[in-house]
Parts: C-alpha cells; sequence; structure tokens
C-alpha cells in the first residue's frame, strides 16, 4: 500500500499546468499528500491503495481544490492612514499632484517610522489573515515606507515575524528606491546610501528576497535605477521594478535587461519593452486595482503581452495610498472587467504565473512534488472565484499539506 499523509477524494481539480487547458482540469479526481507535498493526483480510479486507518482522508463531494493563491505584489506593512488623499483625489488632485505637495508616499513613511513595531505587526496581521481567508498561501511584502536603515529594517522584521505567526509563505522585498526621503534633496547621493550602506546591511541580516525600484518620473530614473540592479546583482538578488506606472521610460525594458523577476504595473509598456521581457522571461504584473482607484484611463498592452507570451501575474498592489483593497479575488474580476483578461486567464495570474513572479517552482500549480498549498472551493466552476464577489466559497485552506484554521 502507497503511505499517504491525507487524501482529498470526490474532487474536481484545476491543475493549472500548462498546456492542459482549460483550468489543467481533472474531473472525479484526487489528491494524495505527503511530507507537505503532493505525492499523488489524478483520476479517483486510478488512485493507489492506501491505509485508510493511518491516513486522513477528506471527502470533498465535489468541490473544485485549486492551488494556493499568491499575492505577488503587496506594501502590506505599513502604519497610518491616507483616507484624506482619498478626499482629495476625489475633489480633483491627482497622484503627482498629492505627491508633490508632500502627501502620497511620504505621508506613509511618516507614519510608520512613528509606528512601533508592534504596531506595525498588529495592523499586518490583520491583513494576512484576510489575504489567508481568500485563499491566499504565498505572497510578497515590501519595503520602502520606512526609507531610513532604521524602519527599512523595522518593516522587513515585521514581515518575517509574520511568516513566523502564519503558516502562509512570506517573500521580503526591499523597495528602499520608492521615493526620495525627506533628509536627501539628491536623488544620486540617495541611491549612493542605498547601494553602500542601506542593502547591503538589510541583506547581511538575511532580510531581502529581491530588490525593487519605483522607476518614475517622480521616483528614480533608468539609470538610477541601474545602479541599485548592478548592486543587487552583487549581493545575488533578483530584481524587479515599478515600471511604466505613468510614463513610458524603459523600466521594464531594464528589468529583462537584468534578467528580472517581473515590472509590475506597466500600463505606458510598449513593444519594444514587452520584446524584452519576453527575451528575458520577465513577468508582466497587473494592478488593477490601482488602476482602478486612481481611475487611470491607460490600459496595460494586454495584446502584446499575449502575442509575445509574456506570463501575465495579477496581485493586489495593497497599500495604503492607491490600492487599499486587500482583496485577491477582486482583483482576478478587475483584471476580466477592466483589462478583459479571460477568468482562465486571471485564475493563472494568481496561481502559476505569480509563483514565477516570486521566483518559486514549486508553487502555483497542482501537481507531484509541489508544495502541498491549495484550497478547496464549493462552486460550480473555477471561473466562479472571478465572476462572483462578497460570498467567499473557499472551505478549506491547506498550507505544507496541513489544515489551515481561518
Amino acid at each position: 500500500m502507497t503511505d499517504f499523509d491525507a487524501v482529498w477524494i470526490n474532487a474536481r481539480i484545476a491543475t493549472m499546468q500548462a498546456d492542459q487547458a482549460p483550468y489543467g482540469a481533472i474531473e472525479q479526481g484526487a489528491l494524495a499528500t505527503k511530507d507537505g507535498r503532493i505525492a499523488w493526483l489524478g483520476p479517483q480510479a486510478e488512485l493507489p491503495a492506501f491505509d485508510a486507518t493511518r491516513t486522513q482522508v477528506h471527502d470533498v463531494q465535489g468541490q473544485w481544490l485549486l492551488p494556493g493563491l499568491i499575492d505577488c505584489h503587496t506594501h502590506l506593512v505599513y502604519g497610518g492612514s491616507r483616507a484624506n488623499e482619498f478626499e482629495m483625489r476625489l475633489q480633483g488632485a491627482d497622484y503627482q499632484a498629492i505627491a508633490k505637495a508632500g502627501g502620497g508616499i511620504r505621508s506613509t513613511v511618516k507614519a510608520t517610522r512613528e509606528a512601533s513595531a508592534e504596531e506595525l505587526l498588529e495592523l499586518a496581521k490583520a491583513r494576512v489573515r484576510a489575504l489567508m481567508q481568500q485563499g491566499v498561501t504565498r505572497l510578497e511584502i515590501k519595503s520602502g515606507y520606512g526609507l531610513d536603515l532604521a524602519t527599512e529594517r523595522k518593516m522587513l522584521q515585521v514581515a518575517r515575524q509574520l511568516s513566523e505567526l502564519y503558516p502562509v509563505h512570506i517573500h521580503t522585498t526591499f523597495l528602499g528606491a520608492h521615493a526620495l526621503p525627506p533628509e536627501f534633496d539628491d536623488a544620486d547621493a540617495y541611491i549612493d546610501y542605498l547601494c553602500q550602506t542601506m542593502l547591503p546591511t538589510l541583506h547581511q541580516e538575511g532580510l531581502v528576497d529581491a530588490v525593487d525600484v519605483f522607476c518614475e518620473g517622480i521616483g528614480f530614473s533608468v539609470a538610477q535605477s541601474k545602479r541599485l540592479f548592478q548592486c543587487a546583482q552583487q549581493l545575488g538578488l533578483p530584481v524587479k521594478a515599478h515600471a511604466e506606472q505613468l510614463s513610458n521610460l524603459g523600466g521594464s525594458a531594464l528589468v529583462a535587461e537584468f534578467a528580472g523577476l517581473s515590472a509590475d504595473h506597466i500600463e505606458f509598456l510598449d513593444e519594444a519593452g514587452v520584446q524584452a521581457m519576453a527575451k528575458a522571461g520577465t513577468v508582466a504584473v497587473l494592478l488593477p486595482g490601482a488602476y482602478y482607484f486612481l481611475k487611470e484611463t491607460q490600459l496595460p498592452p494586454v495584446e502584446l503581452l499575449r502575442q509575445y507570451q509574456v506570463p501575465m501575474a495579477v496581485a493586489t498592489d495593497l497599500n495604503p495610498g492607491t490600492s487599499p483593497l486587500c482583496n485577491l479575488p477582486l482583483m482576478l474580476n478587475m483584471a476580466c472587467t477592466f483589462f478583459a483578461l479571460t477568468p482562465e486567464e486571471a485564475l493563472l495570474g494568481v496561481t502559476r504565473h505569480a509563483a514565477r513572479a516570486l521566483g518559486v517552482a514549486d508553487s502555483g500549480t497542482l501537481a507531484v512534488g509541489q508544495q502541498a498549498d491549495f484550497g478547496c472551493y464549493a462552486m460550480a466552476q473555477p471561473a466562479e472565484l472571478a465572476y462572483q464577489q462578497g460570498v467567499n466559497p473557499l472551505t478549506q485552506l491547506v498550507i505544507a499539506g496541513r489544515a489551515v484554521q481561518l
């Protein structure tokens, strides 16, 4: 008999594996786990014999098993609120005007610097729990609301602490190049500080999994971003960028030049940038929450991304200023309604392609050998996850082979 830890039977399974459309679906399927990984899956009629007295058996009665959802772009650790800027924006102020007036990122920097690690942790815990209750089993958390060594360290330490408190897999990204802090009036000097002091120190302390930069007219230039990427490369860290959100500076092509993980936002991305990303294998991360919240009109080049077969991930961009939306299934709906993704493309965007955007090979699909991270959903078809909002169909969440208390 085969030795399994647990088995899920009478399931419909959306494996989300490549070349198995639609959804890589297996009707009347079963899935078995061992030591935190998927040990077997396929048609239930082919399930190997196992000792039911020693194996936990879950009869899901026709529900769907989907890979654990992955939120590959969040700014989840932060202090304060920017509801006042929400009101300002509704009265006509745009993103750039708010930033130039001292609002925007800098206002959150002030609140995050003033908050204790304990306060930041409590705020972040509520957000992590909310995402897990939606089926999220893996997520990225960026720094970037400290812009000084002490606060960037505090943010990243809180992110690491969250991974100790919850079973969800958490990736930390250093986003010191999010904005120019008030202590600096020279962006080049600040990049020097990041490269010479802040990033090496935080990397040495084991707090950084990847490096990000806001490459934009109100952020940092391509040349400045390149210097940061060179520093990251020397430290052996992968790179990504907020790129082409407000203009086409070429940040996405720069990420591709460094074989980076992803270029995110990319509303103003042109064909040359798409070609560069395709050649490098860089993922396009679509952030419909920010598009919606800022009432943008420039759509990302989805058809070009399809044409050049650039993987499209979808994420919340959870942050206090431009996407205060802690709801990944809602992003699926927005990606379909605003960006014309199919429900299958949207679901791929929070599973297989989101895993790739984080540089993870053993997550995002259901296959033998993969991490046993998945959700069980009471719904008729996978498209319902993008279609209906406000009613949560998740009935069970499994991370590393163990059911999670939600």
